[in-house]
């Protein structure tokens, strides 16, 4: 079956009379040139893959001829009945219905990649939740050897953006904590079915062995961050001493102590810098 002939796909979905879902955020990668490439960046013939949202498969597809063994978890019930005829020649394929955000993932590595020597996630992340589903997947600290996945242009800049740029913000100070994050193509949206309104980039997060900085409790780390950038308007100390318990005098301190002036804002600082704050506040 071609997956990525349109005729094919709009036959295959009305026979299951199967319609999209915007509250999915589902549009199907339809571009034969597009997935190959995903499946080579992120993985060889010793991995065990985790996809995240197989569609009707032309990922997941792709990505089986490549790696030794694909588990895809796939939300929508209405696909049961799509997937074993879409991947019926794959037979390194599983498929477990579920959503991602509530599996207990760790064991399904542990069950279904015990005899790969790498583990890695592939998918077309729903664009809705791709923040979320990429920040678990980091701070649930699966071993996994990196995350290749499509996501809106606007989320991949922001997600490998340089800490301490104008692009840059809580999540992508979480992001460059756990992983090292780049862009490696641009996807057009017509590439999907039915196609967005926004074009798309692949981006590959590389999982770090150890964080590039060192803080003393990564809960107020984190918590910290969040405040840094929730009113990036304004300077850290106004927003940081508006979301948080701290003062703007302790705020003032801090930064003086580490030589930092008391008007900067959240986005001009590195993560070293950011650390260093946490740790001394």
């Amino acid at each position: 079956m071609n997956l990525s002939d349109y005729k094919t796909i709009e036959s295959l979905l009305k026979k299951h009379g199967f319609s999209f879902k915007k509250s999915l955020g589902q549009n199907f990668l339809i571009d034969s040139s597009v997935c190959p490439k995903m499946a080579e960046f992120a993985c060889d013939e010793t991995y065990g893959v985790l996809e995240i949202g197989p569609g009707i498969g032309v990922l997941t597809k792709e990505v089986s001829k490549v790696a030794k063994r694909v588990v895809a978890i796939e939300l929508d019930e209405r696909l049961r009945e799509i997937l074993p005829q879409t991947l019926a020649d794959c037979q390194n394929v599983k498929v477990i219905f579920g959503d991602a955000m509530k599996l207990d993932l760790k064991s399904i590595i542990e069950e279904n990649f015990a005899d790969c020597q790498k583990v890695c996630v592939c998918a077309n992340l729903p664009y809705y939740i791709t923040s979320p589903i990429i920040m678990m997947l980091l701070e649930s600290k699966l071993p996994i050897d990196n995350i290749t996945v499509m996501v809106q242009k606007e989320a991949a800049e922001r997600l490998c953006a340089k800490v301490g740029s104008r692009e840059s913000g809580a999540v992508t100070v979480a992001v460059d904590y756990y992983a090292d994050a780049e862009i490696l193509f641009h996807v057009g949206r017509n590439s999907f079915m039915p196609p967005p309104n926004v074009d798309s980039a692949v981006i590959k997060l590389n999982i770090r062995e150890n964080p590039p900085v060192e803080v003393r409790d990564e809960k107020k780390f984190f918590s910290l961050i969040k405040a840094c950038f929730a009113q990036r308007r304004k300077t850290l100390v106004n927003t940081v001493s508006n979301t948080t318990n701290y003062s703007k005098d302790e705020l003032r301190n801090a930064l003086g102590e580490l030589g930092i002036s008391e008007t900067v804002r959240a986005e001009q600082l590195t993560i070293e810098q950011l650390a260093n704050l946490s740790n001394k506040l």
